[in-house]
């Protein structure tokens, strides 16, 4: 159940012509009407208040992702996640989703690396029945072996449908899995097929014990509301579940690669397709860091918009590619990745795209970046952090993902103002120390001939995790 849905809305709206001062008041104005309370049971619960429309957002969120997995466990937080929609022992099988419905509501749930979280939204007075829902399956939920036999063959075929029938999502699998020699990041959200052919209900209870649990989990409430109400419900429905031991999680780190890794993968597909994705690091101390901002404004030269430099060069001038971007994120629990890809144009091969591409960031260390080219990324990034404020939606995720992986909501405008103050230099930098062959994986599609009857599917789509 959308997996994808983090990582798309994290990625960065490509949008222009909005200034520098706007976006940073309005989110220190944002920052400021946001308010928090940590229940005794240690559920934290934040409240961000939004009057324009009579809705209200309510996402729980456990700190459990598929970095925290087991090795022969892999995806049980995905299996996990669709047996939450599964009862409890006073709402039966499929009665969670009609009720919200019933309700005008909708809700649904997401699996990550790094979290678990699951949302309803609905009308502001329907905020009791989603809570109510919500903290009855935070701790009696049932996880009977019979419907667990039922949902792992679904998530099996989800997992042959998203990722093994789709060469790009295979492709990004496969390079995950060559990049991190240690880190769990090497295994993907949804779990190997041979762990999910092998999981069972006593591994998906044994999840639940561990970490569903009100001090491992963030309640965030954004909408028209009063902060003093949500936590009067927030204690009358989450604050008498008990608070429960957590186990000590490993600090999983990524050893320095030595040298550059190359994997081709042969896939049925229409089209070759290359990834070259750099070790990076992310944001830990939002305001002594600033290599990982230089990354985000470096992304945003290289990929943002029509004008950007690989798109400029590689498709219209060159025409080396058909498509190629850019992509970085800055907040992980675990370690970052710094990513270039593309589609070679007909008649050009992966090794020219690739020798486009190294071109494009070797003139780029060598002569850096222009001011004009610092001003649009900036001025992509306000006008992102602009549009976010428009959905109630995307408000709770923002807080909750950076709770969720260890920083705070409240660094939100600091953030955004270090953004503002990168300098060229520091992207020149940047590019410099972490864009070289030694953290580098080079991932290859190379495409095999199409079944007649799949080609209009499996050469189109991707869904990347």
């Amino acid at each position: 159940m959308l997996i994808e849905l983090v990582w798309a809305i994290k990625m960065r709206a490509r949008l222009l012509k909005y200034l520098v001062f706007p976006v940073l008041f309005f989110a220190v104005a944002a920052h400021a009407e946001v308010f928090e309370q940590t229940l005794h049971n240690g559920l934290k619960v934040i409240v961000k208040e939004d009057h324009r429309a009579p809705v209200v957002v309510q996402q729980v969120w456990y700190r459990a992702g598929s970095m925290d997995e087991r090795t022969g466990t892999t995806g049980i937080a995905h299996v996990l996640e669709h047996m939450m929609f599964k009862g409890t022992k006073s709402v039966p099988v499929g009665e969670f989703s009609k009720r919200i419905a019933a309700a005008g509501g909708r809700e649904n749930a997401f699996t990550s690396y790094d979290y678990t979280a699951y949302f309803q939204q609905l009308h502001k007075s329907r905020l009791p029945l989603a809570m109510q829902l919500e903290s009855d399956r935070m701790h009696n939920l049932s996880l009977s072996d019979a419907e667990f036999g039922k949902e792992i063959k679904v998530v099996m075929e989800e997992r042959r449908m998203r990722t093994d029938d789709e060469p790009q999502a295979l492709l990004s699998e496969k390079l995950m899995a060559a990049a991190y020699q240690e880190h769990p990041y090497q295994h993907p959200v949804i779990g190997w097929m041979n762990d999910l052919l092998t999981l069972s209900a006593g591994d998906a209870r044994a999840w639940y014990g561990l970490w569903y649990a009100p001090n491992n989990a963030t309640l965030v409430v954004a909408g028209d509301v009063k902060a003093s109400e949500v936590f009067a419900l927030a204690q009358r429905y989450y604050g008498d579940i008990p608070a429960r031991k957590l186990p000590a999680r490993k600090n999983f780190s990524e050893p320095p690669q030595l040298g550059v890794k190359r994997i081709v993968v042969k896939a049925p597909a229409q089209l070759p397709r290359l990834v070259m994705a750099y070790h990076a690091p992310v944001l830990r101390d939002p305001a002594q860091d600033w290599q990982p901002y230089a990354l985000e404004v470096l992304a945003g030269v290289l990929d943002g918009n029509e004008s950007a430099r690989l798109n400029k060069a590689l498709v219209r001038e060159q025409q080396l590619a058909s498509s190629v971007g850019a992509g970085y994120d800055s907040t992980s629990r675990g370690p970052g990745m710094f990513m270039l890809e593309g589609t070679p144009s007909e008649g050009k091969s992966v090794a020219e795209l690739e020798a486009g591409l190294r071109a494009q960031l070797a003139q780029l260390v060598q002569d850096g970046v222009s001011e004009d080219e610092l001003k649009r990324v900036k001025a992509q990034v306000t006008a992102s952090e602009v549009y976010k404020r428009d959905s109630v939606f995307y408000q709770a995720m923002q807080i909750g993902q950076l709770e969720s992986i260890g920083l705070s909501y409240k660094a939100i405008p600091l953030m955004l103002q270090k953004l503002q103050a990168v300098t060229a230099q520091q992207v020149q930098e940047v590019a410099r120390e972490f864009i070289k062959d030694d953290n580098l994986t080079v991932a290859v599609l190379d495409p095999q001939p199409l079944s007649g009857e799949h080609k209009h599917v499996r050469g189109g789509a991707s869904h990347a995790h």
